[in-house]
């Protein structure tokens, strides 16, 4: 069983960053001038017939693909000054053995500028992808507005880690003549063709949103525009292309929210006072994409909104995240008995946890989209107010 939210099992406070990787990179940053002064402190300590050649050669190698350009050169400088100087030291500079010596650990740093010039044209084209792929991405997936047809809205895109494609997942909250309709889902792949398909599922929804009376109807369009897109497709997506979507509407002053979810995980829905429900569907349905394995009518499931609950959608990245015993996030387990001013103060504290439970080494990406609806009399809230305190016992009382 996990640490409650705001409470981190090792001492650290709930705001404090964690940073696994801290002394590593300070071992890495020491470890060619360490390699170098051990390579000199050798040679001063063994008999002349052992060379520190392979030490000084060592060091810009190291530095290659950790660090500058600048950095390298001036690592393979030092190497080669610290073998020409212990040789002028022991009198045996021209010997051909000290020549040949120098003349390696020159090669070897050069060899080292040029690994370290390729490291970094790859990295900048790996930065480049992934630009064009974040760029895209938000062209399709805007941020929701804080309030939209008298809801409260928040919703994050969390990427599993700093230098991985953006994947597929989705959410998108859109005010219609049927009340506030909504859609977090998650499409199979990576990279741009993920989201070329998530322009398709947003675009859809947005059109459908508006136009289809029913949510049913809304789920029916998407599955639909999927099946136009698969037969457009090539190879593997033509044939096992599938998104998993959670669609859910809010009629205006009706105090409940409709639910069609096609093979998504569930819902969670926070109460007022602490309490939690998992909204877990009537009825198991496949995935969107995937209507020639099965088809059967979708069915609306209908279940209270009262004032002060907040609704919470998610991608499999929240459920699916393991900590380092292999253990799941289990969202319900670590949301219950918690009270949020609103949905931006609650999914920061569920991103700050989720990232504690996995020590940062997430693996999937995340979407998560949290709609509140204010309960009565409540003062109208702004993204300025405090986020939610570190520490155990109830949050602050909406």
């Amino acid at each position: 069983m996990g640490h409650p939210l705001g409470a981190t099992g090792d001492g650290r406070r709930d705001d404090e960053p964690r940073r696994p990787y801290r002394g590593a990179r300070r071992f890495l940053r020491a470890l060619p001038p360490l390699v170098i002064a051990g390579g000199v402190v050798f040679d001063l300590s063994t008999p002349p017939q052992f060379t520190a050649a392979p030490m000084f050669s060592a060091a810009p190698l190291i530095a290659a693909p950790f660090f500058s350009t600048l950095t390298t050169l001036l690592t393979g400088i030092a190497a080669v000054l610290a073998c020409v100087g212990l040789h002028v030291y022991n009198g045996t500079l021209t010997e051909v053995s000290s020549l040949t010596e120098v003349l390696t650990v020159v090669t070897v740093s050069a060899l080292g500028l040029l690994i370290n010039r390729v490291v970094r044209i790859s990295g900048e084209r790996l930065a480049s992808a992934r630009v064009i792929a974040e760029t895209a991405q938000k062209a399709v997936l805007p941020t929701p507005a804080e309030r939209i047809g008298g809801l409260h809205c928040a919703a994050r895109y969390e990427a599993a880690q700093a230098d991985a494609f953006i994947g597929g997942d989705l959410f998108a909250v859109q005010d219609t003549p049927h009340g506030v309709r909504l859609v977090v889902g998650d499409v199979r792949g990576k990279g741009l063709d993920a989201v070329e398909a998530v322009a398709v599922v947003i675009g859809a929804f947005r059109e459908a949103a508006e136009q289809e009376r029913t949510l049913e109807g809304v789920a029916q369009r998407l599955e639909r525009a999927l099946a136009r897109e698969g037969t457009r497709r090539h190879g593997l997506d033509a044939f096992e292309g599938f998104t998993t979507a959670v669609l859910a509407e809010v009629p205006p002053g009706a105090g409940v929210v409709r639910i069609v979810n096609r093979g998504h995980p569930p819902p969670l829905l926070l109460r007022a006072n602490g309490g939690l429900e998992t909204l877990e569907p009537g009825e198991a349905a496949l995935p969107l994409g995937m209507g020639e394995l099965a088809a059967w009518p979708d069915r609306a499931d209908e279940r209270a909104y009262p004032p002060g609950a907040t609704l919470l959608l998610y991608t499999d990245g929240l459920s699916e995240a393991r900590n380092a015993q292999g253990v799941f996030y289990d969202p319900a387990e670590r949301l219950a008995g918690r009270i949020f001013p609103g949905p931006e103060e609650l999914l920061d504290a569920l991103v700050d946890d989720v990232r504690r439970h996995t020590g940062g080494g997430a693996t999937d990406d995340m979407a998560l989209l949290a709609v509140s609806r204010p309960a009565a009399g409540q003062p109208e809230r702004r993204r300025t107010m405090p986020v939610v305190p570190p520490g155990g016992g109830r949050r602050h009382q909406p």
